[in-house]
């Protein structure tokens, strides 16, 4: 699997709000110890991704993320820039992500960094 369709399927996993269908996502993209860590979450495991992403998707209901950029990778990791906000309207929260991957094309590794977040 290229970088381009992993980030795409990384981001419609954060884009999806059927929890049966994104967990079986989550279940395919993701190695079952697989670790995701941003600024205000960590979550190691499938469940806990899982939870996460339903956590981010009812704090920003309606909204939706969207690759920003190419992604850049090399070896087994990558980089690539997303938004969310609402359709047709100003992104919210800018950011990118760093994922690494696993022999078998799945993701072991997610760093995020948000660059743009609303003030208080």
């Amino acid at each position: 699997m290229t970088f381009e369709n992993l980030a795409a399927q990384y981001i419609a996993v954060w884009n999806e709000t059927d929890a049966d269908r994104r967990r079986a996502a989550i279940d395919a993209l993701w190695a079952a110890d697989g670790r995701y860590v941003d600024p205000v979450a960590a979550a190691t495991g499938r469940a806990e991704i899982d939870a996460t992403i339903g956590a981010v998707q009812q704090q920003f209901a309606g909204m939706s993320f969207r690759l920003n950029g190419p992604v850049d990778g090399h070896h087994d990791q990558a980089r690539f820039g997303w938004q969310l906000g609402p359709a047709g309207a100003e992104d919210l929260i800018e950011g990118f992500d760093v994922i690494e991957r696993d022999a078998d094309g799945r993701l072991i590794h997610v760093l995020g960094f948000l660059d743009k977040v609303p003030s208080a």
